[in-house]
């Protein structure tokens, strides 16, 4: 059997015209502009302005997802809608260990959202880049839908596997590759210079803290866009679209970081979700390869698809706000010096 059998040449087409394109582009560059305008001055960051935004990042996809609805039709709008999903919920885990870098830096609160922004213009550069890579790979056959699969699954298992061993995220900076090698050729001070990212100290540069650790969140940002963009080609192979999801998803990042900023550490179970998410779309994808060589096999529908996505957050949701409501309880009857009555013998009498 030749190697051509496992492998069929496809086409990519677009739903977008280079107008929609340009009008896109100059949006988001807007928006992004807006954003850096607002991290100018080093303030903390209000809730009431932070709830605001993302609502109106929140509207914004939902405004978009209309639009595709009346001028491409139902199928597009529900392919950019499950797509937004997947990687507005792989975004939020991206918040988490973005807290977790802020911590480790000990980033002050007033200096939080300019290193967010960079974190967030670095992940839309990097995505687009492999948004690019992935469909020069897809044009050149569907093997890519096996890579990307398996990349999907492999990770899926490697996540599943650290939750049920108990791992814990953390983050140590002295291990980091990157921050390493930023100090080996570079000198840092020791403190926080207000929002310059590098000073002249003793006739010589230096970066800052705050430099280091924008270079740490971009770092993440490459891990992030290995998983990121191979999910969303499983939804759809418009590279339009593929675009249109990630950058919507990201924009809004800044601003729900300190919405979250509090309940990021309670969604105890958004990593089991993820992975079931991610086997489920990489699953997705290696029998889409496979039916385009024997069609008998079956395809996941792209609404079948948004259902599971959308059932599994709504379950890790749940479950983590019911685990963390025991968790009270049982903690307020060890404070009350009350035994648990979870662990009291059946039968027990007083």
């Amino acid at each position: 059997m030749s190697a051509g059998t496992f492998s069929y040449a496809i086409e990519l087409r677009s739903i977008a015209s280079p107008t929609l394109w340009l009008v896109t582009v100059a949006a988001l560059v807007l928006l992004l502009s807006l954003d850096l305008l607002l991290t100018r001055r080093s303030r903390a960051e209000r809730m009431g302005a932070a709830v605001g935004w993302s609502v109106f990042y929140l509207l914004l996809p939902m405004i978009f997802g209309a639009y595709l609805w009346a001028g491409y039709g139902g199928g597009v709008a529900v392919e950019f809608f499950t797509g937004f999903v997947v990687e507005k919920s792989l975004s939020v885990d991206n918040l988490f260990v973005f807290m977790l870098l802020l911590a480790a830096f000990a980033v002050p609160s007033a200096l939080a959202r300019q290193v967010l922004l960079y974190g967030i213009v670095g992940a839309l550069v990097l995505r687009a880049i492999f948004i690019l890579l992935g469909a020069a790979a897809l044009q050149s056959g569907t093997w890519a839908f096996l890579l990307f699969g398996g990349i999907l699954i492999v990770t899926a298992g490697k996540i599943l596997k650290d939750v049920l061993g108990g791992h814990q995220q953390e983050v140590d900076i002295s291990s980091m590759r990157t921050v390493r090698l930023v100090r080996r050729f570079v000198p840092v001070t020791e403190d926080y210079r207000g929002s310059r990212l590098a000073v002249r100290e003793k006739g010589r540069l230096a970066l800052t803290p705050l430099a280091l650790a924008a270079v740490a969140i971009l770092a993440t940002d490459i891990v992030f866009a290995v998983d990121s963009v191979p999910a969303v080609y499983g939804v759809t192979d418009d590279p339009f679209l593929v675009f249109a999801t990630n950058a919507f998803a990201l924009l809004g990042l800044r601003a729900l970081y300190f919405v979250l900023q509090g309940v990021l550490a309670k969604l105890r179970h958004l990593n089991h979700g993820l992975s079931v998410i991610l086997a489920f779309i990489g699953a997705k994808l290696i029998l889409h390869w496979a039916h385009g060589i024997w069609p008998g096999v079956p395809e996941i529908p792209t609404l079948a698809s948004l259902g599971v996505i959308v059932v599994v957050l709504a379950v890790v949701t749940t479950t983590s706000l019911l685990a963390n409501r025991r968790d009270r309880l049982r903690g307020a009857a060890v404070e009350e010096g009350v035994r648990d009555p979870v662990q009291e013998p059946a039968g027990e009498q007083h």
